[in-house]
């Protein structure tokens, strides 16, 4: 394999069906010695992917604050 201009190499197709690696797949490199290992990047289950994201949306936004009541009415059309 020939390493291009941009760092790039491609993956053989029987290295890539072995692991599993489909396009969009994140990998990580582990530098060993003089030698690099290729692996699939750790990845979050589900569940903790959909806690991280809700966490992410909780912060409060910048504006005025307002009550629970106040939110109640604005939605109830009050």
């Amino acid at each position: 394999m020939t390493l291009t201009s941009k760092g790039q190499i491609t993956i053989p197709i029987e290295i890539r069906e072995a692991l599993g690696l489909l396009p969009g797949t994140e990998v990580e490199f582990d530098v060993v010695g003089r030698s690099v290992r290729i692996r699939k990047a750790g990845k979050q289950g589900r569940g903790a992917a959909l806690v991280a994201g809700m966490r992410a949306t909780g912060r409060r936004a910048p504006g005025p604050r307002m009550t629970t009541d106040q939110i109640l009415a604005l939605t109830r059309g009050e």
